[in-house]
């Protein structure tokens, strides 16, 4: 009996440990009241929260714009999709594409993802995703890394048949942001989030949460360190002799 409570002791110690290594994932808000609009320039660029969608409904040959909010350590991904219109109204394929700026307008490279995507006439809809390199907490004037602050999405047709621009099309946009502070820890801190007054501030602050990936495995191994040696002691020694 001794046994068994120990054995039931030690694997609800090691899967609360392992539970360490499991990033929490951000909750995700009600869609009621997310947006159901873009803006048409920088300026005008609606803002959305993290792993929230929007909605906007546009013309062919419009371009949109939104903005999100990214903090320092976080690896943000913006995806945008594309409802097109009947295939009937249509007279050709079409290039759509999506460009994310920082606060800035800089423009930002994507390290994955479908940035340009061509839809044929018979295609329903087209999705680009833009996965954005981790932001650091500072950077050099000259240097074109991304810091926090605000990132804005951009989203147009860049090549359509001329009869086909003004048809109607629905887009659906999201960014989402993953935490890998832990892996690109650095000194240096930005004094103030770049053009950010119309973005709420991200979960984990503009300059990154200080319990990182890094904390959670050390943290974690130690935790699974210690139940193992309690555990291989317990099931290793000899009773007590009454």
């Amino acid at each position: 009996m001794r046994a068994q409570r120990m054995r039931r002791t030690v694997t609800a110690g090691l899967l609360a440990g392992a539970a360490l290594f499991v990033p929490a994932s951000a909750a995700t808000a009600a869609d009621d009241d997310a947006p159901t609009e873009a803006g048409t320039a920088f300026r005008t660029a609606v803002a959305i929260e993290q792993g929230r969608k929007a909605t906007a409904d546009a013309s062919t040959g419009d371009y949109l714009y939104w903005q999100f909010p990214a903090g320092a350590g976080q690896k943000a991904t913006a995806k945008a999709t594309v409802t097109l219109p009947e295939t009937s109204a249509r007279h050709g394929s079409a290039t759509w594409q999506l460009d994310v700026f920082d606060g800035l307008r800089r423009r930002q490279a994507c390290t994955s993802g479908e940035q340009n995507k061509r839809a044929s006439q018979q295609d329903a809809s087209v999705t680009l995703t833009c996965a954005l390199r981790t932001v650091r907490p500072w950077s050099e004037r000259w240097a074109n890394d991304p810091l926090p602050g605000a990132y804005y999405i951009r989203l147009t047709v860049v090549d359509a048949p001329e009869k086909d621009l003004g048809l109607p099309v629905k887009a659906e946009v999201e960014a989402t942001a993953e935490d890998v502070g832990g892996e690109r820890a650095e000194g240096g801190e930005l004094g103030a989030p770049l053009h950010a007054a119309a973005v709420a501030e991200p979960e984990g602050g503009w300059n990154g949460s200080w319990f990182t990936s890094r904390w959670a495995w050390t943290v974690g191994g130690a935790v699974l360190g210690a139940l193992a040696a309690i555990g291989g002691y317990t099931l290793t020694r000899h009773p007590r002799r009454r």
